[in-house]
């Protein structure tokens, strides 16, 4: 069920009217668990199975970690789930492409052998489900949080519809004490639930999917457009994919607050970064706090010298990478992060003071951004080859046009513009909620000129929000 759809409205207006008529807070849980495995249902009812398998394992785990005071037992529970959770991840997003990477292999060495593909589907969310279940387990184990003895509440933490299929990704710290304490409706959250809403809408209807045909004219090519084209079909690819991302994510906060429930930022105008620790401390944050508290740090973070430190967040970047697709550009795209991370962390210190200027922050937020653009190259590119044309296109500077190149619509470019202006206005502010400073004039503007151009960009083809593959 895509947020922008009118299913999903008739969903929600259905669902926001029984909830608070019911008002008894299990009674809403109950409700909100119902829901979230209906709009699970809608992409695949099959895969309740896996979702209802993974949400039991990891409850029980948990009960028997909590209830065990032996460390070597917690340690083998633990590694015995962590164990569990990464093989069902690895069998229903890795197995075809491993299997496909071997078959590869061995006809470069000469061997032929039969195809390997099995031709799993992937299901919706199990990234995110996964990740969020092994947390849960990891928080106990290190006695960050009890065990829950309400199966129910840690069910809803699991499936909850606003962040299920594509996150934020949820700490039980953060989500289950909403979850189990009542909530009461407040204009304020649902003056600003609304107005979320309305906003990650305008992103994804307006921007991403309006400049989803051009990037698809750049990428989606056997041949080598020119430099020029390269260039314009990477920065709307690097302005597709935020507007995308962010805008699943501004609908499903706003959809939560609507419940009462606060859903973590997972984006802070990243683009305005000036080196890549910067860029990953506003770019998909519960995945990158998530990598850096259960992998980095585990892994020995900065505790074992520079050069394991390195290595470390090679490995942690790589896997990140990985998270992201069965593929070896993710992986690139991984290890091409990691390498920013580690240039970064050994540049002279008067490098980094150049940076404290408003000149120097200025230049380095652009120069850094040329940089976060050609790793979205990486990102969206089909394949290793149209990686190396479209890198030595661009090394050539070659000026030559593409004629499949398309324009995006006026409401798409005027779209853009807008989100530009706000999200600056909201950096410079330091406050996600500087509208509400405005003139009452000028706030009542922004909204019609919102609602407008997203009424303009309806005539753009609806596609689906590009992290759902992951």
């Amino acid at each position: 069920m895509n947020f922008a759809s009118l299913q999903f409205a008739v969903f929600l207006a259905l669902l926001f009217t029984a909830y608070w008529l019911v008002r008894r807070h299990e009674h809403q849980n109950t409700l909100l668990l119902l829901a979230s495995y209906y709009f699970y249902a809608c992409w695949d009812p099959r895969f309740l199975l896996l979702i209802w398998l993974v949400t039991g394992t990891s409850f029980f785990v948990g009960l028997r970690i909590g209830a065990t005071q032996e460390p070597t037992a917690r340690r083998r529970w633990l590694i015995a789930y962590a164990a569990f959770s990464l093989t069902v991840l690895s069998i229903f997003k890795y197995l075809d492409f491993f299997l496909g990477s071997a078959e590869s292999g061995l006809q470069a060495l000469g061997v032929q052998v039969n195809p390997l593909h099995l031709g799993i589907v992937l299901p919706a969310a199990i990234s995110f489900f996964t990740f969020e279940s092994l947390s849960y387990v990891i928080e106990i184990y290190q006695r960050h949080v009890p065990s829950t003895m309400r199966f129910k509440h840690y069910a809803l933490f699991v499936a909850y519809f606003p962040k299920l299929v594509a996150g934020p990704i949820e700490r039980p710290a953060v989500l289950m004490p909403q979850i189990a304490n009542p909530r009461t409706p407040s204009q304020e959250g649902m003056t600003r639930g609304l107005f979320l809403i309305m906003l990650g809408l305008f992103k994804k209807i307006v921007v991403a999917d309006g400049l989803a045909p051009t990037v698809a004219s750049v990428f989606d090519t056997d041949g080598t457009p020119g430099s020029i084209d390269i260039v314009l079909g990477v920065y709307a690819f690097a302005l597709q994919i935020y507007c995308d991302f962010s805008g699943y994510t501004d609908v499903a906060r706003g959809v939560s607050k609507l419940m009462g429930i606060e859903l973590s930022q997972n984006f802070r105008f990243p683009y305005f970064s000036a080196n890549p620790s910067e860029f990953w401390r506003r770019w998909h944050m519960s995945l990158s706090s998530w990598l850096r508290d259960y992998l980095y740090i585990p892994l020995g973070g900065n505790r074992l010298g520079e050069t394991r430190s390195r290595l470390n967040l090679m490995i942690t970047m790589l896997l990140g990478g990985l998270w992201h697709g069965a593929a070896w550009n993710f992986v690139l795209w991984g290890g091409y992060q990691g390498l920013l991370l580690i240039v970064h962390r050994t540049m002279p210190g008067w490098v980094l003071r150049c940076t404290s200027s408003t000149v120097g922050r200025v230049l380095g937020t652009l120069l850094f951004f040329q940089f976060v653009c050609y790793g979205w190259l990486l990102f969206r590119a089909q394949s290793f080859a149209q990686i190396k044309g479209f890198s030595l296109q661009l090394l050539q500077g070659s000026l030559r046009a593409a004629p499949t190149l398309l324009t995006p619509s006026s409401a798409t470019l005027l779209g853009a513009t807008i989100l530009v202006v706000y999200d600056f206005c909201a950096y410079r502010s330091g406050r996600a909620t500087f509208y509400r400073g405005l003139p009452v004039p000028v706030r009542t503007a922004l909204y019609a000129v919102i609602v407008f151009v997203t009424v303009m960009g309806l005539a753009n083809k609806r596609s689906a929000f590009i992290y759902f593959q992951f």
